[in-house]
């Protein structure tokens, strides 16, 4: 499933072309993906002017003229791609939007495990998708204080409690499994467990691989692709995600990469940097 890093790529390249332009058609070839289509989802966007598109966790939020906002979900194997004509007409493109310049927004999902829904911008916050999200990890608001007040409450393991996206917004399998290996914390320990200083540590630590992977364009993971076409490149720098069986590249010896399944996913590890 696409990350932070992969939709805020998504959200950028999505804002680039389609900001300040008015839609003059959408396009709705289903009846629903994980989640119905909003009933009259072509006509009440139909006109509208496309005034700023960003992210919410997972979602890419695109804000439109007279308080109106459409929330896009991914699912495991969504892509939105950018053309200009007509938008593609495939059995996977189940939704679209064509704007009066002549561009288009198409949404794929082989899957059909994304969605699409339509709110009220004033009701943005208190959405059902969005209410009981936790902070964004680069909230100013969340420091290492919170984040350990935040933590105490869970007794799992902390690469389990990292996915929680009411504990924090926007953070998948990837990015944690790499977070937890640059802070040096098994994925196994409680996350109640946590010092201080361990805690703080992962927080920046957190920051800075979601950064590098934004920087990078996200990580392309079979289906993954940005607007534009091109591949997302983080996964040629993930220290320890998908390398079971290889040696550590910090501390370089015999004791290999292991693969843990946590809460039905994947984790990789040191068995010997990490405590």
């Amino acid at each position: 499933m696409p990350e932070l890093p992969e939709v805020e790529t998504v959200a950028r390249g999505l804002a680039k072309v389609l900001v300040g332009k008015r839609i003059a058609r959408a396009l709705v070839r289903r009846a629903d993906l994980r989640l119905p289509f909003p009933k009259g989802l072509a006509q009440r966007l139909k006109g509208r002017t496309i005034l700023k598109i960003d992210r919410r966790a997972k979602y890419v939020l695109v804000h439109l003229s007279e308080g109106l906002a459409l929330l896009i979900h991914l699912g495991m194997s969504g892509r939105m791609l950018l053309g200009t004509g007509a938008a593609p007409k495939g059995k996977h493109a189940h939704f679209a939007i064509e704007t009066e310049d002549g561009a288009h927004a198409c949404l794929e999902d082989p899957r059909r495990f994304g969605c699409v829904d339509l709110a009220n911008e004033i009701d943005l916050d208190r959405h059902r998708l969005l209410a009981g999200l936790g902070p964004e990890p680069f909230d100013p608001a969340l420091d290492a204080k919170t984040f350990r007040e935040r933590l105490a409450r869970k007794r799992g393991p902390i690469k389990v409690a990292l996915l929680d996206q009411a504990l924090i917004a926007g953070v998948g399998n990837i990015y944690a499994s790499e977070s937890l290996f640059r802070s040096k914390i098994l994925p196994t320990r409680p996350a109640n467990s946590l010092s201080p200083s361990e805690v703080k540590a992962l927080l920046a630590d957190l920051r800075a691989v979601l950064s590098e992977a934004i920087a990078s364009g996200g990580s392309t993971l079979r289906d993954h692709v940005r607007p534009d076409g091109e591949l997302g490149y983080f996964q040629h720098h993930f220290a320890v995600y998908d390398k079971e069986g290889e040696p550590c590249p910090r501390c370089h010896s015999k004791a290999e990469i292991l693969r843990i399944v946590q809460a039905g996913r994947s984790s990789f590890y040191c068995q010997r940097c990490q405590r």
